[in-house]
């Protein structure tokens, strides 16, 4: 699994590379997620614009990144597909996390 990192002043964007984020992949991007999150502060944004499918580790793996996160930090997600974005609705995870449409607009100002 590839994590993409991109650091704006707004937030850091986390761009996950690959359509899957489930029981084969859930242990490794919990464990890239700590370890990107570990040396940096403030807000972070997972974008899944490329993930069509996340299952019960994934979400779970999502969720731990989450509460790994120290004070001061923030995890946020954008661009949820169709699929991914019901999977956080049916399990009312929706209204656990900030949902964004679109990463880039959240750090747009940063790219001028």
């Amino acid at each position: 699994m590839e994590l993409i990192v991109e650091h704006y002043a707004a937030a850091t964007v986390i761009r996950v590379n690959t359509t899957r984020i489930d029981a084969p992949t859930a242990l490794q991007f919990k464990e890239d997620m700590r370890s990107l999150t570990g040396r940096g502060e403030g807000r972070f944004i997972l974008d899944l614009k490329q993930v069509t499918f996340i299952d019960s580790s994934g979400l779970g793996a999502v969720v731990a990144s989450m509460k790994q996160m120290r004070p001061g930090q923030s995890l946020e997600l954008a661009c949820l597909q169709p699929i991914v974005d019901k999977v956080f609705r049916l399990t009312r995870m929706d209204t656990i996390f900030t949902i964004h449409n679109d990463a880039d607009q959240i750090v747009a100002p940063d790219r001028n």
